[in-house]
């Protein structure tokens, strides 16, 4: 294996590890899935490249890695084949329907090698997703049906496999010739639920916008030397700054902190059109654009004037609207635990630990004259406990197994007890509040 390749793989391997990512279905570590599909490229080329890009093609839309973060490590060809193989919708963007097409014509513009990665990875999901969940797979075989009709670019033996894979589960669900249902389309039933019974508001999702978290940008004229624009950035303490050409911004450079102090990039960086926001963009759809980027513009009167970075979500503004929404999913909880007609009883099968904690708290508020039941004083992964322990009542909360139920749970607490002690969220729970929000913005804006 070459060394670029063994660093590609290196690289996915540790950023998915990270994050705990395994795959839904069986539960393996995610990297079984990167090396399937990279494997299968290496079949076809002996492109160092193009290989290194499979191992790494999820890893800018599912960990905290960046399109910087590649093209520093790989280089800009490699990042270039990433950023092809990256989803580019929001879920702000419309319906699945819509935002299915928008990203099938990203996949269109992309390079012969880049569809080439997109044909192996395709063929590793579908088997996996149509084996082991059929409500899911009938979607899914009829989008990757339309993803094909862009792919003819990619390598011919590849097409070929992924057309045979696809007519295979297509005649298996009975599903050749029929058009993509919408009322197919699954959503996450807990997270609609949430929206409904409490009536969050879009005024909710909208309360917190870009705005509210920039930072104004500070820009030089171009034509400094290296030296200088390193000089100027210290003395601004800033990570980006913005370069003018006849008074307006036209790119930005980034600082680094080397051994021999503060160094500026030498090339100009243009803003890339989905790293630029307006100001009253909601902070959801911020929170994506820097799960792919390492900034996030703001732009004022058609002139970028703002820059966000990951830091920029340890704001009060942006820790209030995180804390806001987990709130919300206890809330949800505990009505749909009351609801039930088995409640007391089913609160009688946690761990004496747990029920005597819950009881403790229950007779203390009572004592100060605080009207409350039990369930009101059980902890958020009690609630979770007990409303995902029938399989009815996982895969009405849009889960596979109770593990997946129990990880998420558990994310969200430790996210929410980051928020409350004033802890660095980034670092810890980063890739937990972009599922979290995505998810939430996709129910919120009907898709």
């Amino acid at each position: 294996m070459t060394d670029l390749i063994s660093r590609a793989r290196h690289f996915a391997t540790e950023a998915h590890s990270r994050i705990n990512h395994v795959r839904k279905y069986t539960n393996q570590p995610y990297q079984v899935h990167l090396k399937a599909v990279a494997q299968r490229v290496a079949s076809v080329t002996d492109d160092q490249e193009v290989i290194a890009a499979a191992w790494l093609h999820d890893t800018v839309e599912d960990t905290t890695a960046t399109f910087h973060d590649i093209e520093a490590e790989f280089g800009a060809r490699v990042m270039q084949l990433v950023s092809e193989l990256t989803d580019v919708s929001r879920p702000g963007d419309g319906n699945r329907a819509k935002r299915k097409k928008m990203d099938r014509d990203h996949l269109a513009a992309a390079s012969p090698e880049g569809k080439t990665v997109k044909l192996a990875d395709l063929i590793d999901n579908c088997n996996d997703i149509c084996k082991h969940d059929e409500r899911f797979g009938r979607v899914f075989v009829k989008e990757m049906a339309e993803l094909l009709t862009v792919l003819q670019g990619g390598n011919p033996s590849l097409y070929k496999k992924a057309v045979e894979v696809n007519t295979k589960w297509l005649r298996q669900f009975n599903l050749q010739g029929t058009e993509l249902d919408e009322t197919e389309l699954w959503v996450p039933k807990v997270t609609a639920q949430i929206v409904h019974q409490h009536k969050i508001s879009r005024r909710f999702v909208q309360l917190f916008t870009a705005q509210d978290i920039a930072e104004p940008l500070v820009s030089f004229d171009s034509g400094y030397s290296n030296e200088k624009l390193a000089e100027l950035t210290t003395s601004a303490g800033v990570l980006v700054i913005g370069v003018r050409e006849g008074g307006l911004v036209k790119g930005y450079l980034r600082a680094q902190t080397e051994p021999k102090g503060v160094q500026c990039d030498t090339e100009i960086k243009p803003f890339h059109p989905a790293q630029v926001v307006t100001g009253d963009t909601r902070l959801a759809e911020v929170i994506g654009i820097l799960t792919k980027y390492e900034f996030c513009f703001v732009e004022l009167l058609g002139q970028v004037s703002g820059v966000i970075c990951r830091e920029d979500i340890q704001k009060p503004e942006a820790r209030m609207w995180l804390f806001g929404i987990i709130t919300m999913i206890e809330m949800f909880l505990l009505e749909r635990l009351k609801q039930r007609p088995d409640c007391d009883a089913l609160i009688e099968t946690l761990s004496p630990s747990r029920l005597a904690k819950a009881r403790e708290l229950y007779e203390e508020r009572m004592r100060r004259g605080h009207h409350c039941s039990l369930a009101d004083c059980l902890q958020l992964s009690d609630k979770a406990q007990l409303l995902t322990n029938a399989q009815q009542d996982l895969s009405e909360f849009g889960f596979e197994t109770k593990g997946e139920a129990k990880k998420t749970i558990k994310e969200l607490e430790s996210l929410r007890n980051h928020l409350a002690h004033a802890q660095d969220i980034v670092a810890h729970d980063w890739p937990q509040i972009a599922r979290m929000t995505h998810r939430m913005d996709m129910v919120l804006s009907g898709s």
